[in-house]
């Protein structure tokens, strides 16, 4: 362990410079130069491997820059804009937070059918899906609510399977038991295990049936619209798996689930805020997913973000790992790169990829033996994504090489989502007649 801080600057750069194949073309002078020479020797690697005019970033735990190419200049991030975003949903909620989707009655039940509406609402969550669907028509079931004469109403903004659902079509469709049948599997599953209390009432049929049905005497209508309550509710799993689920796919439903973060304005301002003030024009969010033509973002801005996100999830007791994905460990956009036997499970990061745009880029860091992490960004422009990829993988593999590196403390957990979202039963005692059948109100 090195105890005179330079002279760990020294020992890393060292370390970073020796050892270059001849294909990189290292060709400054001999292995005893000084430091300054050394970074140059990297330097000039550097642009042998991602290209002249692309931009570079690479920066020990203390903060010595080991790489800079192109650092500030800005280019179109693509998805690695999730960064930012990611930042400012942890900052906002915490780590532990669930986002909640509420399913409440407007009506009565008579022999297993509801006269009125089912009325769902939702925070926020992007993350309801068929297995949570089916659920919560098992919990309707376990309530005697096998038929819907009346409608689904959603009050508000939904999120469903991934795209908006305002109009509640997908909801139904899935509430009706027209899954996939691997959806109905994995509940079937849990139910067996009693993971949700539901085991003694477990039925056959995945769902609950939509049903036109004769309206109910005008008189007891009247009381009927005092008998509305939460009757299930759905509480997604905690953000932090959430955001790892999100960000191993980098799906682009965080472009509206930005929103919950304040919007792109906010988020915008949040990374802004943590990076040093030369580097604050270097980041511009348009949206929160990093579709938008006018995002940008500079290597240099992007290690200190990553940095940031790093130092926020630290106050919880988390790590990188549990929100951006591992290479060649996790399913998704980095299971198949850096993927060796020497080197799979040593990098996490986030990609970026829009074609349209010109755009690939892959931020991330890697474990060192006795000099911490390592960080670096690699933010291509102009270069085909093919291409592009094989350049930053081949960059980080340099990295790998040189410094003396150990996988990541990570084991990927291969649950289903759903295995960590909640669905329960809740009637508030407020809700006038909640729960109450229509013989009950006559």
């Amino acid at each position: 362990m090195c105890v005179i801080r330079w002279w760990c600057r020294v020992a890393l750069i060292a370390v970073l410079a020796i050892g270059a194949q001849p294909s990189w073309s290292d060709s400054d002078g001999p292995r005893d130069r000084q430091p300054k020479a050394r970074l140059r020797s990297l330097d000039a690697i550097t642009a042998s491997i991602v290209g002249r005019d692309q931009g570079v970033y690479v920066e020990a735990a203390d903060g010595t820059v080991l790489v800079s190419r192109a650092a500030a200049r800005a280019v179109h991030p693509a998805s690695v804009s999730k960064v930012a975003t990611t930042l400012a949903l942890v900052r906002k909620f915490g780590p532990d937070h669930r986002f909640l989707t509420t399913f409440s009655v407007m009506g009565c039940t008579l022999q297993g059918t509801l006269h009125g509406d089912l009325v769902v609402k939702s925070d926020g969550d992007p993350s309801l899906v068929d297995e949570e669907a089916l659920l919560v028509a098992q919990n309707l079931k376990r309530l005697g609510i096998l038929r819907i004469a009346g409608d689904l109403r959603i009050a508000g903004l939904l999120t469903f399977d991934w795209i908006g659902d305002d109009e509640g079509a997908g909801l139904r469709r899935s509430l009706s038991g027209s899954t996939p049948v691997g959806a109905w599997s994995a509940v079937r599953e849990l139910i067996s295990a009693d993971a949700h209390g539901l085991s003694t009432g477990l039925r056959d049929s995945p769902g609950i049936q939509f049903v036109p049905g004769p309206a109910l005497p005008t008189a007891r209508d009247a009381v009927m619209t005092l008998n509305a309550g939460a009757v299930v509710e759905v509480r997604s799993q905690p953000l932090v798996p959430l955001l790892k689920s999100l960000n191993d796919y980098s799906n682009n439903i965080f472009k509206p689930f930005a929103d919950a973060a304040g919007g792109p304005a906010a988020i915008e301002a949040l990374a802004r805020s943590v990076v040093p003030e030369a580097m604050r024009s270097e980041i511009t969010l348009a949206d929160g997913a990093g579709s938008d033509p006018q995002n940008r973002l500079s290597p240099r801005a992007a290690v200190k973000l990553l940095r940031s996100l790093e130092q926020e999830l630290a106050a919880s007791g988390h790590t990188l790992v549990d929100v951006l994905p591992v290479a060649g460990v996790d399913k998704g956009t980095l299971l198949n790169r850096l993927d060796s036997s020497d080197e799979r499970g040593r990098v996490v990061g986030k990609t970026g990829t829009y074609g349209d745009y010109g755009a690939s880029a892959l931020v991330g860091a890697i474990r060192t033996e006795g000099q911490g992490a390592v960080y670096f960004a690699v933010l291509n422009h102009g270069v085909p994504v093919p291409a592009a990829r094989r350049r930053q993988d081949k960059f980080v593999r340099m990295l790998l090489h040189r410094l003396r590196t150990v996988p990541w403390d990570y084991t990927r957990d291969d649950r289903p989502a759903v295995a960590r979202t909640d669905v329960s039963v809740v009637i508030p005692s407020a809700a006038p007649g909640a729960g109450r059948s229509c013989s009950q109100i006559q």
